[in-house]
């Protein structure tokens, strides 16, 4: 129940204020133990126990928990809220406006994540390609993996053949999971 009310003060604000994103926003079903913590804390915002929220308690709920906001936007948020338009809120009614926070809250974490991503150098790129490049280098048969022989060969290639001891060393460092052969995964970590 705690990561519902814990809610950035920017989200609320958001959902509070009323302020909907022209896409339509895609809500994903709730656990069961959020389900289990939602309807707790329902019951809870439910001071008088009459299956419906009102604005009143509501503001009550969020000035216990340190939020202020003001009455008329606790009002439009309960207005916006309820289907009926009738200022309660039911239990059906909560649980579709939290899914629709906790919506806007992922749309929004997933634009921070592509503004973070969008603002990094192409370094990034072009490490990536580069690696996928070599690796693609020692493995011959496009696999996705690099085989004791795949190795031994593409070191001949570039001029840096190895002794069966030095090829069966370098296997023992870059083969993490010793399945007998070096992935992608192990591959970068033995360069990186």
């Amino acid at each position: 129940m705690e990561w519902f009310f814990i809610a950035p003060k920017k989200m609320l604000g958001t959902a509070l204020l009323g302020k909907r994103t022209p896409k339509s926003v895609k809500k994903k079903p709730f656990t069961d133990v959020e389900l289990s913590d939602l309807r707790t804390a329902f019951d809870l915002l439910d001071r008088n126990r009459d299956g419906r929220v009102t604005a009143n308690e509501l503001q009550f709920m969020l000035k216990n928990l340190g939020i202020n906001v003001r009455d008329e936007i606790i009002n439009d948020l309960i207005r916006e809220a309820s289907h009926s338009g009738n200022g309660l809120i039911n239990e059906a009614e909560f649980l579709q406006w939290v899914g629709r926070i906790q919506a806007l809250r992922d749309e929004q974490h997933q634009q921070q994540q592509q503004e973070e991503n969008a603002s990094k150098p192409d370094e990034l790129d072009d490490v990536t390609q580069d690696l996928i490049a070599a690796f693609r280098v020692f493995d011959r048969d496009g696999n996705g993996f690099i085989t004791r022989d795949e190795l031994q060969t593409a070191m001949e290639m570039i001029g840096e053949p190895l002794t069966e001891t030095q090829l069966t060393q370098l296997l023992a460092i870059a083969d993490l999971d010793q399945d007998g052969r070096i992935d992608y995964e192990e591959f970068t970590k033995l360069l990186l």
